[in-house]
């Protein structure tokens, strides 16, 4: 790392006149003002690494790039214990050929010595170099150097700006069945005070202690619409049921990436592989996205709970409000006309059936299915007369009875992503402008294969946009469609949001990191398509968002773990809420170590305890595979488990946690799925296998947020089985200690008695059902009879089945089956 000599010799001399700047001895002609301050940052860990200059070439992991933002300078850090040669100058130089243009460019050895000959080949390409031979690595980039300030309110769109100025206002109504207790009251004062006039402010809060309900204080009391972040579809989901209960009467919505199932487009070269891109899209989520946005350009009192995706390109804000067409009673409108505008908005024509984002015509009647499907899942029908429109309605999507009667309605467009008709042409002709350097560049160097491929893949998708305006990856062509320049981000859910809004980011130790390595994995995938022709270098511009732009477009942010990370504390010093006292009075759990000889008998003698007592118990393993086997172990032993794994996807997941509330389901095995967040009051005994490995998941973080997970309950309990005690499992005992002494004394202070959580029942997200479903549940109301047969007996079920079967009920006889099966197996499939 970089000496702190140098470090204090960089930051004394930062600003000064004098041509030396870093270290003594690197000496600089004054008119490379630009270069000088961005070794000046480099040496003092405040610059921020980006991506190589070149985008179709890999650079060497020893090389770190650092880039003005204006582009006027490029620094190259080298750190490696070898020496720097001549071939690595000469590899150095062609990564710089094509991307240096007028910059100016230094390279910076860190603990590793260069050949002459390559220093000659550097500076007669008038490249600076410096040595710095005492250091043994990259510096270290420091969290402000990360955390730029946020941009003026100024940089919004305009035409969005004036929207929202003319939106009314709206206030939260927090309804809540309790009052603050506890340390809560002190604790959503502090931040609400801090967020006034500080920009960060971090919420450290015990598992348990309620900083849900503090997060829907400070948002009621600041009246800000707030973007919540958490790291997994699954915690999103809860945080959407919780902040839906504070607030029935506002707009609380759910964001997530809409993929049950994604394979990425990649090409392995060592292997000559090409990947398709494959993807399986849940339409129930993508109602949830719709949903999101169209409730931000219509009202304040917004609150949106998003997974990561959130900082994934969306779409022009600006392009997608101007796209909204209003729908009037008296507007002068035919559906011809009506039809027309809905296929400019991306809507689909059917006839047969509708479904979401699709629409129908028949006779002077209109029937549109929007994008996000209302609560009860209506059809927006337009009713026209005399070449006007004479009503506007929603309707039952079964029975065609009117529900509720409008007189205006803005119907958005049906995918977020548009190009406006008049910048279709141009983006086509930039993309055909780039297709031909790319294959004129391919061919100069003799690549002739790849010349072929990008020109033939890129010439099908064009004829595809002229054609239909839509074609199979069309999102890598979005910075040419949406018009922005290379240099600016690209628009996402952020830019949704309204310039004043609260960012809350739940569990920020995990949140934060993702935040930081989602372009970094995004980019190395994608790098290898461009190099072999299977993609243009545009499609590089088709990314989440750098960790600096994301920061930039954050003007007040909350951290909200029970293990906050370094970067978090860093940010919000000394704005540090803290705690630790639960409104119930439940204190910390009992954590016991146990070893791990006869581990899996232990297990099950502690989870047949629980269950006789109606309680209810979490395993966590290291791996997915002895997870399976514990799993099936437990099933052969007559216990009702499920297994909670990546392969499930969204909403099964939270299906599985819901069914811990009922009987048909006593304990849940999994790997990480586990660790942060769930709040299931019922779990009174958590295990953790192989706890003395240390590692991610069994850090001094994971542990602490793994035990957290019995500490709802008055009888929690924690078992470590392990044959050694690691600093982490130390670490995290001691924590566990200090938080319960600090409870139990508030208890006998205050003489309150640890009472049970009130237990939540109702799934966390609404799936919307089928035609087919609907039409059977009406006709078979198996709702209200499977209580009745679950009280039956199994010979009772049996005759029952083949009862329905004569009756020629078979989705009845079916369902029972399916009863039976369950209780042979001793589990309820959440498929």
């Amino acid at each position: 790392m970089v000496t702190s000599s140098a470090r204090s010799t960089a930051r004394r001399k930062r600003g000064s006149a004098k041509e030396v700047v870093g270290v003594d001895g690197l000496l600089l002609p004054p008119e490379d003002a630009a270069l000088r301050r961005c070794i000046e940052a480099v040496c003092a860990g405040t610059a921020v690494p980006s991506g190589a200059p070149v985008r179709s070439v890999k650079a060497s992991r020893s090389m770190r790039w650092y880039a003005q933002s204006d582009g006027a300078a490029l620094v190259v850090a080298v750190a490696r214990r070898s020496a720097f040669r001549e071939r690595d100058a000469e590899r150095l130089l062609s990564l710089l050929e094509t991307g240096r243009g007028e910059r100016s460019v230094a390279v910076l050895l860190f603990g590793a010595r260069m050949h002459p000959t390559a220093r000659k080949r550097l500076e007669e390409a008038r490249v600076v170099v410096h040595e710095y031979p005492e250091c043994a690595g990259f510096p270290e980039t420091s969290v402000w150097g990360r955390v730029p300030p946020p941009e003026p309110e100024s940089c919004t769109d305009a035409r969005l700006r004036a929207h929202f100025d003319s939106m009314p206002p709206a206030a939260f109504q927090l309804q809540a069945p309790f009052a603050p207790t506890g340390d809560q009251p002190e604790a959503i004062e502090q931040v609400v005070q801090s967020l006034t006039d500080r920009r960060f402010v971090a919420l450290k809060g015990a598992t348990g202690t309620g900083k849900t309900f503090v997060m829907a204080n400070v948002i009621a009391r600041t009246g800000r619409p707030t973007l919540v972040l958490a790291h997994n579809k699954t915690l999103a989901a809860q945080l959407f049921r919780e902040l839906r209960t504070f607030f029935p009467d506002n707009a609380v919505q759910y964001f997530v990436s809409y993929y049950d199932y994604y394979l990425p487009e990649a090409y392995v070269s060592v292997t000559d592989t090409y990947i398709e891109k494959s993807a399986s899209i849940n339409e129930d989520i993508e109602r949830y996205r719709h949903a999101a946005t169209r409730a931000l350009f219509e009202r304040r009192d917004v609150i949106v709970v998003a997974s990561i995706s959130c900082i994934y390109g969306l779409g022009l804000p600006s392009e997608y409000l101007r796209a909204a067409k209003r729908i009037a009673v008296g507007d002068a409108l035919t559906p011809t006309a009506l039809a027309r505008v809905l296929v400019q908005l991306q809507y689909v024509r059917n006839d047969v059936e509708l479904e979401r984002g699709s629409f129908r015509v028949r006779g002077d009647t209109v029937d549109i299915a929007p994008p996000a499907w209302d609560e009860e899942d209506a059809l927006l029908r337009v009713e026209f007369f005399g070449g006007s429109v004479e009503s506007v309605a929603y309707i039952d999507r079964l029975q065609a009875t009117v529900l509720r009667r409008v007189d205006q309605v803005l119907t958005y467009p049906a995918r977020h992503f548009l190009t406006p008709p008049e910048e279709h042409e141009r983006a086509l002709q930039a993309i055909e402008r780039e297709m031909q350097h790319c294959v004129s560049r391919f061919r100069t160097q003799g690549k002739h294969l790849e010349a072929e491929r990008l020109e033939q893949r890129s010439r099908n998708d064009l004829e595809m946009l002229r054609e239909f305006g839509y074609c199979t990856g069309v999102e890598n062509y979005s910075l040419h469609l949406s018009g922005r320049s290379p240099t600016e981000p690209p628009d996402c859910l952020l830019d949704y949001f309204p310039p004043d809004w609260l960012l809350i980011v739940d569990e920020s130790h995990v949140t934060v990191p993702q935040i930081r390595g989602m372009y970094f994995g995004d980019r190395s995938r994608k790098e290898n398509l461009v190099r072999f022709g299977f993609r243009l270098p545009s499609a590089l511009e088709n990314r989440p968002l750098r960790e600096t732009e994301f920061w930039r477009k954050v003007r007040h942010c909350l951290f909200v773990s029970a293990t906050p990370g370094p970067m978090e504390l860093e940010l919000a010093a000394p704005a540090l809420v803290e705690q630790t006292i639960r409104p119930t009075g439940v204190l910390d759990p009992l954590v016991r170590v146990h070893p791990t000889r006869g581990q899996v008998e232990h297990l099950l003698q502690e989870i047949e305890a629980r269950v006789q007592r109606g309680e209810k118990a979490l395993v966590t393993t290291l791996t997915k595979r002895m997870a399976e086997e514990l799993c099936t172990y437990l099933r052969e032993r007559r216990v009702r488990v499920s297994y909670l794994h990546s392969e499930l996807d969204a909403l099964e997941r939270v299906q599985v946690l819901s069914a811990l509330a009922t009987e048909a389901c006593d304990a849940i095995v999994g790997v990480n799925l586990l660790r942060e967040g769930l709040d299931l009051p019922q779990v009174s005994l958590v295990a953790i296998m192989d706890a003395d490995k240390e590692g991610f998941l069994r850090s001094e973080t994971s542990l602490i947020q793994t035990i957290g997970r019995a500490a709802r309950h008055v009888r929690g309990e924690v078992v470590l089985y392990a044959d050694t005690v690691t600093a982490s499992m130390q670490r995290a005992l001691q924590e566990t200690e200090r938080r319960r002494a600090i409870q139990e004394a508030y208890n006998a202070r205050h003489g309150i008695t640890p009472r049970p959580i009130e237990r939540r029942t109702g799934a966390y997200l609404e799936r919307r059902q089928t035609h087919a479903a609907a039409a059977t549940k009406s006709r078979h109301p198996r709702a209200e009879t499977e209580p009745t047969w679950s009280r039956l007996s199994d010979d009772a079920l049996q005759a029952a089945m083949r009862a329905a079967a004569t009756r020629l009920e078979f989705e009845d006889a079916a369902a029972i089956r399916d009863l039976l099966k369950r209780r042979r197996e001793g589990d309820r499939s959440p498929e």
